[in-house]
């Protein structure tokens, strides 16, 4: 039997972006033989109206509206229950899928993992330039079986940043079997990361993981819609989230809870929770000057001698001595800070009109 592919995309005012996604699927070879499920959580811009146009000339797309908001731990569930394929690719409305990547996948899938993890491009803004972003230390190709405790350590010592433990949902292409095997987990919604808990609840009964080589889709670097309450909630979000996540399933004092904590300080360096502090200071009434202090708390609460550093210059340096330290960053920061803001003033003067 030859295994098919769903693109499951759950998606929410996406509307200036989701042409760009549907285009650079559709024009894939391949591209008419998949099945694409759109679920929209009640978008209130133009959405249904270009996507109707999508569904008129594409009969592989289907197009469900929900009746309101569901947020993104209900949607990215509720995207797959339409799909038929045999693997649903667990795809971002606002990411763009690189030539020659579908027809790979679809060659992929017929091994028959639950699991195939891939890599995208990431634009680096200081440094002006696209690189492939890592997920796992491993060959190209590696197949990791995660109910197998050896192996599953193996990979968490290997993993290279929280992609390795699904936090990028247009990065995993998952047997639709597997994933239905298992309901949603409502403590873990309004998470932002239920599908990762889906896949770590997984882990004990059987998860197959193949590590693709090669960056299979672009992030769109300008749109991080986890982003929307600020930089110290978006901190949250993730050292929370996968912190809880570790905790649940495996233990805090395991070794895959460690190495879960080890990411997310790579990810949340100390320079960053020095940025962190120092954008509370830029602006006081939309950053939380003690939630970023219990997150360094959280972040860094391994006894190590790095984290006891780390703890100490994040509590010596004062923001005005940082700026003093990181001019550039802390510019660049400032002016993203009045942007947004003066986009936003206008947002609500449009409104008001």
């Amino acid at each position: 039997m030859t295994a098919s592919l769903s693109v499951c995309i759950p998606i929410y005012n996406f509307a200036k972006f989701i042409p760009e996604t549907l285009d650079s699927i559709l024009g894939q070879d391949g591209g008419d033989d998949v099945q694409i499920v759109i679920l929209d959580g009640a978008s209130t811009d133009n959405t249904a109206e270009i996507l109707a146009g999508y569904e008129r000339k594409h009969p592989n797309i289907k197009y469900v509206r929900q009746p309101q908001k569901g947020g993104i731990d209900r949607d990215m569930a509720k995207s797959v229950e339409p799909a038929t394929g045999d693997y649903c690719w667990l795809f971002s409305g606002d990411d763009i899928m690189r030539p020659g990547a579908l027809r790979r996948v679809l060659n992929e899938i017929q091994s028959g993992h639950d699991l195939y993890l891939c890599k995208h491009m990431e634009y680096i803004a200081d440094r002006e330039e696209w690189i492939e972003w890592p997920t796992v230390d491993a060959p190209d190709g590696a197949v990791f079986e995660l109910s197998d405790e050896r192996t599953r350590h193996e990979y968490f010592i290997r993993a290279a940043n929280t992609e390795a433990f699904f936090s990028f949902i247009g990065g995993l292409i998952v047997r639709r079997e597997k994933w239905n095997s298992v309901p949603l987990n409502e403590e873990f919604v309004g998470s932002c990361w239920a599908h990762a808990a889906r896949l770590f609840q997984l882990m004990r009964s059987g998860l197959s993981v193949k590590c693709l080589s090669g960056a299979l889709l672009d992030r769109r670097p300008d749109n991080d819609s986890f982003a929307a309450g600020g930089m110290v909630n978006r901190y949250r979000l993730a050292i929370e989230g996968f912190h809880k996540i570790a905790d649940h399933f495996f233990g805090h004092g395991s070794v895959e809870a460690f190495q879960v904590r080890r990411v997310i300080r790579v990810e949340f360096h100390p320079l960053a929770m020095l940025l962190g502090k120092f954008m509370c200071s830029v602006n006081p009434a939309g950053e939380s000057r003690a939630m970023m202090d219990r997150l360094m708390r959280t972040a860094y609460c391994d006894l190590t001698l790095a984290n006891l550093r780390a703890k100490f210059a994040y509590a010596t340096t004062s923001p005005r001595r940082f700026r003093r330290q990181q001019p550039e960053l802390c510019a660049r920061h400032e002016r993203k800070f009045r942007s947004n803001r003066q986009s936003r003033g206008e947002a609500a003067g449009l409104s008001a009109t």
